[in-house]
């Protein structure tokens, strides 16, 4: 059953930051239960240079990587939520911390968001296992992200979706288990949940490097078009950097020739939810 009350995760939130607390005062250390976590080394200073902790929900995805990737250039502290560190580990070492968490278990959410000061999330459901449909992630998992966010204290999170997410006769809905309608309530869920958001919606994902073509905004999820998947990833860190980005939603795609996007131009012409 997905979990439903937030009021509930508030005060599961607060009976367990004070038991981390108290434990680290008596011991000196923070350990973790059902979340493990695995410090990265020597990123003090990227700390205090970006400011905060990002925790990355789909981390190893290829979106995922490419947000590691650009969160680590830019100076962040990175925290990876996934369910296998040594799969994990496989692929960032020692530059990130891990926390152990499936996003449809909130109990591990809640320990996976003590410290964390962002979290961007680019999960996604599968086709072929029932327990982890669109319903089960798309929107169940980002509904619990989303809570457990709001009642943890974190400052913004930055969803990606998907441009098409409000056409009910999208031939991703017929192909994939309603994919698409699972998303718009992921995203409804994010709204509705008090957490400062941005939620980014990609036309198709392209694995090619960024900066081919030039950056576009939309609104109103009449267009289309195609992005690469580390343009995506420079989209939601900046989201973190820029005001203007929060309370908003918008497609993007990528077309024409290069050009330097200008992010505070391009999220402060956008229209508030």
């Amino acid at each position: 059953m997905l979990y439903t009350l937030p009021q509930k995760l508030t005060a599961m939130v607060s009976v367990m930051l004070a038991a981390v607390v108290l434990a680290a005062c008596q011991s000196g250390t923070v350990q973790t239960g059902t979340v493990q976590t695995d410090s990265a080394q020597g990123n003090s200073a990227a700390t205090d240079a970006a400011g905060g902790v990002v925790l990355v929900a789909g981390a190893t995805g290829g979106t995922g990587q490419m947000v590691v990737k650009h969160l680590l250039e830019q100076g962040y502290d990175v925290k990876a939520l996934v369910r296998s560190i040594d799969k994990a580990r496989g692929l960032f070492g020692d530059t990130v911390e891990y926390a152990t968490g499936d996003v449809r278990n909130p109990d591990q959410l809640i320990e996976a968001m003590v410290g964390v000061d962002y979290v961007i999330s680019s999960v996604g459901g599968s086709r072929n296992d029932k327990s982890n449909y669109p319903e089960q992630v798309d929107f169940g998992g980002v509904r619990n992200m989303a809570d457990v966010a709001a009642a943890s204290g974190v400052k913004q999170m930055v969803l990606v979706s998907s441009s098409g997410v409000t056409q009910e006769d999208h031939f991703l809905n017929k192909m994939f288990n309603d994919v698409m309608k699972w998303k718009l309530k992921g995203e409804d869920a994010l709204r509705a949940s008090g957490v400062p958001y941005t939620i980014v919606r990609p036309g198709g994902l392209v694995d090619k490097p960024a900066g081919s073509s030039t950056i576009v905004f939309a609104q109103g999820d009449t267009t289309s078009g195609a992005i690469t998947r580390e343009d995506v990833a420079l989209i939601c860190v900046a989201a973190l950097q820029y005001p203007e980005a929060r309370g908003k939603t918008f497609e993007t795609f990528a077309e024409g020739t290069a050009t330097a996007p200008d992010w505070a131009s391009m999220f402060g012409g956008l229209n508030a939810d």
